[in-house]
């Protein structure tokens, strides 16, 4: 209103159109539209600069609307080609200019190449406003990884390592967190996690990232499928995991910005400095990014550390008492003896019977061993590092595998314990047989199998037939079997006698023979 009051005024004084277009940066033919709408207002100058700001605007308005104001015909045919320059675009190779000088072949009296780009740019924004996010204090954090990484020269080889960075931070204020690793695995993602509440010293409510492999097995607009142990993580911690729809980095905007942040801040803080090991990188890190926090904000008087201390630490949660300890993961079919081998020791664990057949998720650390069906859990078992050895409750069998095992103690410790009491090489033979299987309870039959032939033939006879079937490369109960039924046990293992040299033979001549020979 400002200016059209100057332009009223200037028109008072008998200005030139050019001279008022001098005097206040309207163009011409604006001004020629406003001096139009006044002179067929019926009102004169001076009615017209008494009027207040709303009964003057409501009067240019008005009349702008009517039939006698001439329509910018250029830019009505622009707007009515915006939406297909704008789908044009997305195109691989199509440019700006090439749109323009195709836009020209059409209209040649069209605007120029800076007015065609300025009006693109002004529909381009009124199909895709920015919406401006609300955070609350120690609502969200946000996690990505920086484009580009860092690096450091290993000593040993003079290499130069690069390792991806991932980033958190708390929207709110603004604090971050910056880390390199080793590599970009959900193992290293994990720690890195740990660290970032570490620093912030508590739990925010939820954690949001995008699709990234790490954080995302199956991506889904309403229920995205999370990685297991990322889950357990979130649950240690009593935190939401969230993540943004796909391609859709506008709604991660904070850690955007953050990313280019760190670039400013702590990338181009250390660029000139050399680093020998991942620990002296992260160390490079953390104090260009403290220094950082401690820089007030653009055109204001705090920093993002004061931000933070002040409004933000407070209302997040506390950190769990042990921070979580990232297990290894594993799958594993259960099989119909109702137990699932862990191939790392190549040990079997029991499951309840009733999931013989499933899929199941074993997830492990150096204490303990969990299976989980879906995310449920249905057995935990203390870790047992013996080769091929077994790890069977007794809740878990079927209620008459259950009634045997207590009858006979249905363990390999029990056949074991069996075969020393009838003697040595009937043990060695039970631990032989027991290891070419692949799992143990596939011998729970031949050990049976072989205590019968100890009730059939007696204990010594069966002592002798296994030291005679070690002595060969198959561990079965037939072996053993065959051995008795031929009575092998009972020959003799003497060695062969020598045959003796008669000490008188007419072949044989004696050292008189070679005496006389030398004489002659």
């Amino acid at each position: 209103m400002q200016k059209i009051r100057q332009i009223l005024l200037f028109l008072k004084r008998d200005l030139s159109e050019r001279g008022i277009a001098e005097q206040t940066g309207v163009s011409r033919p604006t001004i020629h539209s406003y001096k139009g709408i006044f002179e067929t207002s019926g009102f004169d100058y001076d009615t017209l600069l008494k009027l207040k700001d709303p009964e003057l605007y409501e009067l240019v308005k008005t009349k702008k609307k009517g039939p006698d104001l001439i329509p910018d015909v250029r830019k009505l045919y622009f707007l009515e080609q915006a939406d297909y320059f704008i789908s044009e675009l997305g195109r691989v190779g199509v440019t700006r200019l090439l749109l323009w000088q195709e836009y020209l072949k059409e209209y040649p009296e069209g605007f120029s190449y800076s007015r065609f780009c300025e009006l693109l740019d002004i529909q381009i924004n009124l199909k895709s406003p920015t919406m401006v996010f609300k955070h609350n204090p120690g609502e969200l954090l946000e996690i990505d990884f920086a484009g580009s990484k860092l690096s450091y020269v290993a000593t040993s080889t003079g290499e130069i390592i690069a390792c991806p960075v991932l980033i958190g931070v708390l929207p709110f204020s603004g604090f971050g967190y910056a880390k390199a690793l080793p590599d970009a695995s959900l193992a290293q993602v994990i720690p890195a996690l740990n660290d970032i509440l570490n620093y912030f010293g508590g739990v925010p409510l939820n954690a949001r990232s995008d699709n990234m492999k790490q954080w995302v097995v199956r991506s889904c607009r309403y229920e995205p499928t999370f990685p297991q142990a990322l889950e357990q993580w979130a649950l240690h911690n009593h935190i939401g995991l969230l993540t943004t729809r796909v391609r859709a980095p506008k709604d991660k905007p904070s850690v955007e910005n953050q990313v280019k942040i760190v670039y400013r801040r702590v990338y181009a803080t250390i660029r000139n400095e050399t680093f020998y090991s991942i620990q002296e990188l992260n160390q490079g890190i953390r104090k260009a990014l403290e220094a950082h926090h401690d820089i007030n904000f653009q055109k204001k008087s705090f920093s993002r550390r004061e931000l933070f201390t002040s409004q933000e630490l407070p209302l997040l949660q506390n950190l769990p008492e042990h921070p979580y300890q990232f297990n290894h993961l594993t799958r594993a079919k259960v099989q119909k003896n109702y137990h699932v081998v862990m191939g790392e020791d190549w040990h079997f664990y029991s499951v309840p019977y009733h999931y013989v057949g499933k899929e199941v998720n074993i997830i492990y650390d150096t204490e303990g061993v969990e299976i989980y069906y879906q995310l449920e859990r249905i057995a935990v078992h203390q870790r047992n590092y013996k080769k091929h050895g077994i790890t069977t409750l007794l809740e878990h069998m079927p209620e008459h595998h259950r009634r045997m095992a207590v009858q006979r103690g249905w363990t390999p410790d029990y056949y074991l314990k069996q075969a020393a009491d009838n003697g040595p090489h009937t043990k060695e033979f039970f631990e032989k047989l027991m290891k070419s299987k692949i799992s143990v309870h596939q011998a729970y039959g031949p050990f049976l199998g072989i205590m019968r032939l100890i009730k059939q033939y007696g204990g010594p006879r069966v002592e002798a037939a296994c030291k005679r079937a070690l002595t060969g490369n198959r561990y079965n109960y037939k072996v053993v079997a065959t051995i008795l039924e031929n009575k092998m046990d009972q020959l003799e293992e003497s060695p062969p006698e020598k045959s003796p040299i008669p000490s008188h033979h007419n072949n044989l001549r004696g050292p008189e023979a070679f005496t006389n020979k030398m004489e002659h």
